[in-house]
């Protein structure tokens, strides 16, 4: 047995059409059997409310007397792109402000503007015979705007990664506060609620097909940039008038120590078409399985801790090598529901029809790396590899003279099975002799907690740990935590010198 679209359409037209969201569509296979479902249910709608960072939006503020041509545009401090044509602009939503006190970016720009504020246009312009004017300044509505089109390259992911940490520092990331050595797992999405969840081949999900976007119509128009769907992030560029929106489907945020992001809304219609479809809108958190990922380690490929399901996170606690650590969402499972339910009453109610795509995603599609032409450096290429050590039972008295011996200022500290354990400074040792005179081990005085390096480590990693723990030289250690070498600030600020004058 199948459906056709139009029989679909014909049935929102008339008000018979049986609408469900994907939340019930699990149980309703359960009672009714595949077939039974099929027979059933017409519409399936999903959805989703979280952090979607590429999202932005295309403005067209008019021509003002006289004309300018806009070099740079801002609105409310934050830089739009201005390249495109004499009065339009795309601001996107992780975009900073460069004047206010507190964090501050475009996707606050795009909430207020929802919500009915007003905004500060700024612009700029060397001039021109047909554009004379060099600068405005002047405050808009939205309404002000002649057009106002969101535009997102990269929304509503097909699954995310969880994510923690496994190293020795809490981390800030896009994916919220990770506590040290595993002491928490955050993730995102709606899992059974997810759109591209309930559509993994990308059957009915494609070009032209319309959508709930942050509380008004919108389209997909087509794959999402860095989509891979053949491992599982297929992902969708997304459009929708913002004159349609609401501030309640399109919230600005700050992720602590990351920076700006923009919580949205998207729900999308799924036709019940054949069993294929029944079969996939059936899918529930226990069927949806991510990666936790170490987001401990810097590196683009970064290991998994854990596979675990959507059930299991949203359990609050999964087990990580042997020790349960708690869960907790980035995403609003409650306002995905939200945007489910009400994108099921447009469709009740006859508000939107249904198509299929005018041009398919591709299912199979997987992302690649940045071809990078030139080789990054790593601390094998600058780390000194004369490295004077000492032993923790030795005295301070050792380590100060040989410090002074070959004018160094860290002195990496071994155990007896020549494994590192501690480091010492000139300052440790300064230390030690000012507020107690007599001379004690060096494993009295060292810092047990060392932050190092290996010497495949990036450059850019290892300078990034100097800077964040201000300290002025790295260890550099093996797979056995041997030291193979030391990395100071002195040897990156010869690189990082010659970078500049190049």
């Amino acid at each position: 047995m199948e459906k056709s679209l139009d029989l679909i359409n014909a049935r929102i037209r008339d008000g018979s059409a049986r609408v469900v969201t994907a939340e019930e569509m699990p149980g309703i296979v359960d009672e009714l059997g595949e077939e039974g479902a099929l027979a059933e249910v017409d519409v399936v709608t999903t959805g989703t409310f979280g952090a979607m960072c590429s999202t932005g939006a295309f403005f067209n503020f008019g021509h003002a007397d006289p004309p300018i041509r806009m070099e740079r545009v801002w609105l409310n401090d934050v830089e739009a792109y201005a390249g495109i044509a004499a009065v339009d602009a795309y601001l996107g939503a992780t975009q900073e402000a460069e004047s206010k006190d507190d964090l501050y970016g475009g996707a606050h720009v795009l909430e207020e503007l929802v919500a009915g504020g007003t905004v500060e246009l700024r612009a700029t312009s060397h001039g021109t015979d047909c554009y004379p004017r060099r600068s405005i300044t002047t405050e808009l509505l939205l309404d002000d705007m002649n057009q106002a089109v969101m535009v997102n390259p990269r929304n509503a992911f097909q699954c995310y990664n969880a994510a923690s940490n496994a190293a020795d520092r809490t981390l800030n990331t896009y994916m919220g506060t990770l506590l040290p050595r595993c002491g928490n797992v955050s993730y995102s999405g709606a899992g059974t609620l997810s759109p591209l969840a309930n559509d993994p081949g990308f059957r009915v999900i494609g070009s032209g097909v319309p959508i709930f976007l942050a509380g008004g119509e919108g389209m997909i128009v087509g794959e999402g940039t860095q989509h891979s769907a053949g491992g599982g992030f297929g992902n969708l560029m997304v459009s929708g008038d913002m004159k349609q929106m609401r501030q309640e489907f399109l919230r600005a945020a700050v992720m602590n120590g990351y920076g700006v992001t923009m919580y949205v809304g998207v729900g999308i219609p799924i036709p019940v078409l054949d069993t294929g479809i029944v079969r996939s809108t059936a899918v529930r958190d226990e069927d949806i399985l991510t990666d936790i990922i170490d987001f401990g380690t810097p590196r683009r490929d970064r290991p998994s801790l854990a596979k675990v399901s959507y059930a299991d996170l949203k359990s609050g606690s999964v087990e990580i090598g042997g020790e349960t650590v708690r869960t907790s969402s980035l995403s609003s499972y409650r306002r995905a529901r939200a945007v489910a339910q009400e994108l099921k009453g447009w469709i009740e109610a006859g508000k939107m029809e249904l198509a299929l795509p005018t041009r398919r995603i591709d299912p199979a599609k997987r992302v690649r790396a940045m071809r990078e032409t030139a080789v990054t450096p790593r601390v094998r290429d600058i780390m000194n590899r004369q490295v004077i050590n000492i032993t923790e039972d030795e005295e301070v008295r050792v380590a100060a003279k040989r410090l002074l011996k070959d004018e160094m200022n860290h002195l990496p500290v071994l155990d007896r099975n020549g494994a590192l354990v501690g480091i010492i400074t000139t300052y440790d040792v300064s230390k030690a002799v000012v507020t107690d005179g007599r001379l004690r081990q060096v494993k009295d005085i060292m810092t047990r907690n060392v932050i190092k390096t290996t010497p495949d480590e990036p450059v850019d990693v290892a300078a990034q740990k100097l800077e964040q723990n201000n300290i002025s030289a790295l260890p550099v250690v093996d797979a056995a935590n041997r030291v193979v070498g030391i990395l100071s600030a002195i040897d990156l600020g010869k690189l990082f010198g010659g970078r500049r004058r190049r």
